[in-house]
């Protein structure tokens, strides 16, 4: 099954406010250039991605893109995340997308075996969302729909249940999952000490994001 994963990125002008008591605005964008190198990293290592596409006006983030063989699909009004991800599922579409995973681009622990595990379970027959939660547990960090145009999606607080809600009303079959690697975005200072305590757990992976960490806290 022909599988795209999209990534919507802001501008990195614009991301990681909720950081500012954290980090200056320099180490902010930092942050965002690693943790999203990291994650295109770990979708192109994933055996069961055929493509990628970042949806972004964030230049850095577009040359990071085009240096990990991933298409650009060009934000130029840095669109909110659902509108954003609601322009890659088309544009997914138009290049033969059977199934799309859609991933946020701070999720720096992001483990391939792990994205080919949420993709690996032979598809029922009929239409299919497959929700990964924040770790908060109300939010989510990642869809698998099938078709791509299965439902709209709908980012932000919330959004676990209004995903559960929609994919019903769309007929799908729902299901969850929660892969420790994809339940991890960076959003506050919390976030960041959580992503800190994650790193000393587990040997490789994030490498751009894990060398930056003690240069920037």
């Amino acid at each position: 099954m022909r599988t795209i994963a999209i990534v919507p990125v802001k501008r990195f002008s614009n991301a990681k406010q909720r950081l500012a008591d954290t980090l200056p605005a320099r180490s902010r964008v930092a942050l965002m250039q690693a943790m999203v190198t990291d994650v295109l990293i770990a979708l192109r290592r994933a055996q069961l991605v055929e493509g990628v596409i970042v949806v972004t006006g964030e230049p850095i983030a577009e040359q990071i893109a085009i240096n990990y063989n991933a298409e650009v699909l060009p934000d130029a009004h840095d669109l909110g995340h659902s509108e954003a991800v609601a322009a890659g599922v088309q544009w997914a579409l138009g290049r033969g997308a059977e199934r799309v995973i859609l991933v946020p681009g701070d999720c720096p622990v992001l483990d391939p075996a792990e994205v080919d595990g949420l993709l690996a379970p032979e598809p029922h027959g009929g239409p299919e969302v497959t929700i990964v939660p924040d770790r908060h547990g109300t939010g989510t960090n990642a869809l698998v729909l099938t078709p791509p145009d299965v439902m709209p999606a709908s980012f932000g607080e919330g959004s676990r249940a209004r995903h559960a809600e929609a994919a019903k009303a769309a007929g799908a079959a729902v299901f969850e999952a929660e892969p420790l690697t994809l339940l991890l975005d960076v959003d506050t200072g919390e976030d960041l000490e959580a992503l800190q305590a994650r790193l000393e757990e587990i040997r490789g992976g994030a490498s751009h994001t894990r060398g930056l960490l003690p240069r920037i806290l």
